[in-house]
């Protein structure tokens, strides 16, 4: 396998306390979870620290050992699928005996079509706290303010930057080519793009519009191909 560097921490900035032994880092897991599971129950803005506690078979305490509020946990859970998808791309690439362009182009696009079907919580909170979102409810506000002067999700930029960020690395690595201002440029176009695309193949159809998923693609190859050859 290809080794990747790592552009971004794999422990969450929004953590007040990273894990350190085994069973605090299964606890973690767990809360986020659970957490995952409940914002396709409810949605965000009903979603509380306390449900996800109850959720997870937690008490309410471990989850305030790790975040100040719900906004927190739900950036960690956006942290943790981002983690993810790069570990889901990467491996692909490794196992594709020639990697090209377009190959690298469909892992990307497919991996991301994928999560959005499969995995928990990821229709809704892919990558970012949902925009908008107020962040907290009474009982969050009591019993977990953030610290005065930090962003309430310890996010070091917008979502789709952070993701350009972690997909241009992976592409340089695994085309053999290098991650410069111009590739930055191009794979961030190609983000924004993807990302307004596949919200509307997702709202025109829950499982994603497999005409509008396929404009994606062919728009992607035109845009991206040529620079990543």
């Amino acid at each position: 396998m290809v080794p990747v560097p790592q552009t971004r921490p794999k422990t969450p900035p929004v953590l007040r306390r990273a894990p350190v032994q085994q069973r605090s880092a299964e606890r973690l897991a767990r809360i986020l979870d659970a957490c995952a599971v409940l914002l396709d129950e409810t949605g965000y803005e009903q979603l509380s620290t306390r449900a996800v506690a109850a959720r997870a078979g937690v008490p309410i305490g471990s989850v305030y050992r790790f975040f100040g509020n719900k906004r927190a946990m739900v950036a960690a859970l956006a942290h943790r699928n981002l983690d993810q998808y790069a570990e889901r791309i990467s491996t692909r690439f490794a196992a594709t005996p020639v990697l090209d362009a377009y190959g690298a182009i469909d892992g990307v696009l497919d991996e991301f079509i994928a999560m959005k079907r499969t995995v928990p919580g990821f229709a809704l909170v892919d990558f970012g706290v949902p925009g908008g979102a107020s962040g907290e409810t009474a009982e969050d506000s009591e019993a977990g303010a953030d610290e005065a002067g930090e962003d309430a999700d310890g996010s070091a930029g917008h979502p789709n930057d952070l993701v350009a960020e972690r997909l241009c690395s992976l592409l340089a690595v695994h085309l053999g080519r290098a991650a410069d201002e111009a590739l930055r440029r191009k794979v961030l176009v190609g983000v924004e793009t993807a990302d307004a695309l596949v919200r509307l193949a997702f709202r025109t159809d829950p499982d994603g519009d497999p005409a509008l998923v396929d404009e994606t693609r062919q728009l992607l190859y035109a845009y991206l191909a040529p620079s990543l050859s």
